[in-house]
């Protein structure tokens, strides 16, 4: 991954934000055939703005988000510690923030 993952494999950092990753309990089988329907999710969202059809494009988003739903990366979280969710949080702003400040000025483009 090109981007950095945090020690304890919950988010993956990009421009500084924390993303939520999916659920590893996912099995591989499951994990590819959801990532196909969020691709092809998005593609319909491109297709229906260019077309100007903004039911089709209102599905297509809400398909992306039931299968994001699904890998994990939104809605309830899928570890069992009472830790918070901080999906889209800066890092530098949580309790990875020390971690962060370590690896974000040895990466390109680190802040």
């Amino acid at each position: 991954m090109d981007h950095p993952v945090t020690p304890d494999g919950r988010y993956f950092i990009v421009r500084g934000r924390l993303w939520r990753m999916a659920n590893p309990a996912l099995d591989e089988e499951e994990r590819t055939a959801l990532v196909g329907r969020l691709m092809r999710a998005r593609r319909a969202i491109r297709d229906a703005k260019r077309s100007a059809d903004l039911e089709a494009e209102g599905a297509a988003h809400k398909t992306v988000d039931e299968v994001k739903r699904s890998l994990g990366e939104r809605g309830p979280v899928w570890w069992d510690d009472g830790s918070p969710d901080l999906n889209r949080h800066m890092a530098k702003s949580t309790d990875y923030a020390d971690w962060y400040s370590k690896i974000g000025r040895s990466r390109p483009g680190g802040s």
